[in-house]
């Protein structure tokens, strides 16, 4: 990376993004004077600052003209995911160097082992589980996450550099400047229509991605996929097979075959089907790499999940608060088989915090769908984004839509106490926005109340 745009300092505009993070946090461990700009503190931010990379929150030209930046030797990085801003305007004008962030990534990997997780869900517990397996087996490994492992308190994993692990994000075709050594993928369901235009399109896009591949058999696709390459599944006849799978003291265990061998009785506690399908891919994807096998099931059974993939907040015999990051209707109802499987007897809230208006309209019947399996349902205004309003897509649009006597759309400011007067046992919050927060707030509230 050096060499190639002979620089020194990085600024990153939308330096607090989980995935802008993580590539800050490499680069400063690399030697480079990294800085940044976002527009809201964040727990990762206070975090970056803590490891002295500084970070403004002033979209401001006169703030960012006073740093004194060497232009030759200075790179800009930027994500899509943040509108035109004046700080970016100022180095477009100024004619800094300015590339995206997935140009960045692909360069820090273009000379690594590069294993590159793709697909509609399941990328960020499927990578958070590869890393920690490389890295819990001895491997030399960077791992880029999408989310904040609970194992390392972090969104980026160092362990060595010969070996990188990346979420290949399909959004703006992001992942298409990867050159992946092994990858998955884990779902093709179409999303980012706003992107694309239209799912042929989509799917045209993830076909090209798995070209990039050059050996096939170093390709894990979810079995049912219109790909070439090994095959992912759960007792089902597939190349990498999740069998003999029972419920044990709250989790998994499972036998492993793969195309040449059996490993037997491994452990994992992630809850839900999909969360083991996102296991079995990273211990393919893992074996492929060269990680031995008789440390494998030791460090999977240590895997303690990623922050905001079915995280418990409350877990009590009367209470159970659950935070997840589920924002597609097929991540919905992978979620409600998951809450399901662990209390099938109890009765489910779900709040939702619909996120994007685009994403809302394109999926607003299997979002009624998925949410009508819940025996309560609680909707939060749409989560904009990057988007500007669509007019008549509103949460009161799609509660219309919803199959369910017992449905409401609630204001933040009433939220906590709805979701206390409710009578499910379990209550889940879900939704890729400002949710988060909510949760937090929504957890003291009833601890404090009960």
């Amino acid at each position: 990376m050096k060499n190639l745009y002979n620089i020194e300092t990085l600024y990153f505009i939308g330096i607090g993004g989980i995935g802008m993070s993580a590539l800050a946090r490499y680069c400063k461990l690399k030697g480079y004077h990294v800085l940044g700009y976002d527009r809201l503190e964040s727990a990762i931010t206070e975090t970056l600052e803590e490891e002295d990379i500084s970070v403004s929150f002033i979209d401001s030209v006169e703030a960012i003209s006073k740093e004194s930046f060497d232009k030759e030797k200075t790179l800009v990085v930027y994500t899509p995911a943040v509108k035109q801003n004046n700080i970016l305007s100022w180095f477009k004008g100024q004619d800094y160097k300015i590339i995206k962030r997935a140009a960045l990534l692909g360069e820090v990997t273009k000379d690594t082992f590069c294993l590159a997780v793709a697909g509609t869900h399941g990328k960020t517990t499927t990578s958070a589980i590869l890393g920690h397996l490389l890295a819990e087996t001895g491997m030399a490994v960077t791992a880029f996450l999408g989310g904040i492992s609970e194992n390392y308190n972090s969104n980026f994993i160092s362990n060595g550099t010969l070996i990188t692990v990346v979420e290949a994000d399909e959004f703006d075709r992001s992942f298409m400047q990867l050159r992946p050594d092994i990858a998955c993928i884990t779902s093709m369901d179409p999303d980012h229509l706003d992107v694309y235009g239209d799912v042929s399109e989509f799917e045209k896009t993830f076909k090209d991605f798995a070209a990039l591949v050059s050996e096939k058999e170093h390709l894990l696709l979810k079995k049912g996929l219109p790909l070439k390459g090994n095959t992912v599944g759960i007792e089902e006849e597939a190349d990498y097979d999740a069998q003999n799978v029972r419920i044990e003291n709250g989790g998994y265990v499972f036998n492993l075959k793969t195309p040449t061998r059996v490993l037997k009785d491994l452990k994992f506690f992630l809850p839900g089907k999909h969360n083991l399908h996102n296991a079995v891919t990273a211990l393919g994807m893992a074996i492929l790499a060269g990680s031995p096998t008789r440390r494998l099931p030791e460090a999977l059974q240590s895997f303690k999940g990623v922050q905001r993939r079915f995280s418990y907040k409350i877990k009590t015999d009367d209470l159970v608060l659950i935070d997840d990051y589920a924002h597609h209707p097929t991540e919905l109802s992978a979620l409600y088989q998951a809450v399901t499987e662990m209390y099938p007897e109890e009765e489910k809230l779900i709040v939702f915090q619909p996120h994007l208006f685009s994403r809302t309209r394109d999926f607003a019947d299997g979002f009624a769908e998925s949410l009508s399996k819940f025996d309560e349902i609680i909707l939060l205004d749409i989560y904009p984004a990057r988007e500007e309003p669509m007019e008549g897509i509103t949460s009161k649009w799609l509660l219309e839509k919803i199959d369910s006597d017992k449905k409401r759309l609630v204001s933040k400011v009433d939220l906590a106490q709805r979701i206390k007067d409710s009578n499910c046992k379990i209550k889940v919050m879900a939704g890729a926005g400002d949710i988060g927060v909510e949760v937090d707030k929504v957890k003291k509230y009833l601890e404090n109340e009960a």
